[in-house]
């Protein structure tokens, strides 16, 4: 790969900055290492073509990365969405209308469509590679109006499913298969009460995955409120799943969590409250307790996959049976978990979770006995919602926990602010209002960087360790956590 990832001679923005500090209670590891440096080594403007203004704010969208034109960088894909709801947790476009590709120097690759608003949580818009080529395709819904078909932002009569040539945008492949189209929220509630059916309506997500055990993921599923459907690469329906817990706070996760948790070469699909086969029949159905608000399939005793959910604080194996249930006294509500090497003074992978909902307190969990190994409580940010595990130091090292705008060194329990990044927009302009995070090796030195945005705001944030080493550039490559991001809301 000749060409590096960047332009360093006009990219170095900010001095390093050693995080310090210390919140809460922890015990430090024996040998844990100094606090990180943080360098702020880019900070990209969404092109002005793609913004829109209103009511006065100007803002780009909702971001996803990838190599779309296959030169071995990370490219961006700024989108937006129509159909918001009317009030509370829905306000902000459900169905994609527009998006803009641009490259790490910001310059526009293409874009098609127009229009369109916040999205009211991050949607239905995924970038992967599909067929191998290096260049990488965009899978996302489409909305197209039809005069014959009345919808509102809870139908999706309007929907096409579309698989588009990351190069040019071009649409290659164009479907509305009847299991989507036909879906509404289970039930019309223009008032939004929190209580109402419509809360896992609004969290509508593609993942990718390997459900025919092919060379590479080639497959994908989306979830629909009650709904999941499994789509091929060719946009063939595989399968639907419906569950009957649909009510706020007592339904499966807003987000599903994808991979192969049996070892047989194809994915099953974890919602914390079942666990769906590569043919999306249940391996197991159990409503484990409320809030069942994050779920994982990874890693946890001695290499066993296992379905990790954040409602009481649940791993459970492929057959249904719990690992580790660490209940509603320790665990009122699960709102978030991640699972990550996160502390090399211990054996094994450790949870980060959100323990008390929306606050900054957060248990980690050892995998080795299942015990809580230190409590901390995070810098609050808006929501208290979007920690990140980034592998800072390269994937033989503890993994850093991004929250809010920091980063934070679980071993030590030390964390403090990125330098350079402006305060969030938060709820002044809309709920999503706050930077989102994606880890991912940016520079080709097996180290991850993390890409910060804020869907209410004009810039893109890409954050390292220290200077960029051009030599070492061997091209960027996309995984699980980058084309599947754990992107919170």
């Amino acid at each position: 790969m000749s060409r590096p990832p960047l332009r360093l001679s006009v990219s170095l923005l900010f001095a390093g900055v050693v995080l310090s500090g210390f919140l809460g209670d922890s015990s430090p590891g024996a040998n844990a290492e100094p606090a990180p440096q943080a360098l702020l080594f880019q900070r990209i403007e969404i092109p002005e073509d793609y913004l829109v203004t209103e009511d006065g704010h100007t803002f780009g969208g909702d971001l996803r990365i990838g190599d779309l034109d296959g030169d071995g960088c990370c490219d961006f894909l700024v989108y937006r969405s129509r159909h918001s709801g009317p009030s509370g947790p829905a306000v902000g476009g459900f169905k994609p209308c527009f998006l803009g590709a641009f490259d790490m120097d910001g310059e526009m690759l293409w874009s098609t469509g127009g229009g369109g608003t916040h999205p009211v949580r991050p949607g239905s818009v995924v970038i992967h590679d599909l067929d191998g080529d290096g260049a990488a395709e965009v899978i996302c819904f489409w909305h197209e109006p039809r005069t014959e078909t009345a919808a509102d932002w809870q139908s999706l009569a309007d929907i096409v499913v579309q698989v588009r040539d990351g190069k040019t945008g071009t649409v290659l492949r164009q479907a509305a298969p009847k299991e989507i189209t036909q879906r509404r929220c289970r039930e019309k509630d223009e008032s939004l009460s929190m209580g109402r059916r419509t809360a896992n309506w609004v969290h509508q997500r593609i993942l990718v995955a390997n459900f025919r055990g092919t060379d590479r993921p080639r497959d994908f599923v989306v979830k629909l409120g009650d709904t999941h459907v499994a789509f091929t690469d060719e946009l063939k329906v595989l399968w639907t799943y419906q569950t009957e817990w649909v009510d706020y706070s007592r339904c499966p996760a807003y987000i599903p969590s994808v991979g192969d948790i049996d070892g047989d070469g194809c994915d099953e699909v974890n919602a914390g409250y079942f666990l769906l086969d590569d043919d999306g029949s249940p391996l197991w159905e159990r409503r484990l307790g409320d809030n069942m608000d994050s779920v994982a399939i990874a890693e946890w005793d001695r290499g066993k996959m296992r379905a990790i959910c954040s409602g009481l604080g649940h791993v459970m194996d492929a057959r249904g049976n719990a690992v580790m249930a660490l209940g509603e006294g320790e665990v009122p509500h699960g709102q978030e978990v991640r699972v990550a090497n996160l502390r090399d003074d211990l054996p094994g992978p450790e949870m980060a979770l959100r323990h008390r909902g929306h606050t900054p307190d957060l248990i980690v969990v050892g995998s080795e006995d299942n015990a809580v190994v230190s409590r901390l409580e995070l810098n609050p940010s808006p929501t208290n919602v979007g920690m990140e595990p980034v592998y800072w130091n390269g994937p033989d090292r503890a993994a850093l926990l991004y929250n809010g705008g920091w980063l934070w060194n679980l071993e030590t329990g030390q964390g403090a602010p990125l330098p350079g990044l402006p305060p969030p927009n938060g709820g002044e302009v809309h709920r999503m209002g706050f930077h989102h995070a994606i880890a991912a090796d940016l520079c080709g030195d097996a180290r991850e960087e993390l890409v910060l945005w804020d869907p209410t705001a004009t810039e893109v944030f890409l954050y390292t360790q220290d200077e960029p080493d051009e030599e070492s550039y061997r091209g960027y490559r996309a995984g699980p956590r980058q084309y599947n991001p754990r992107i919170m809301d």
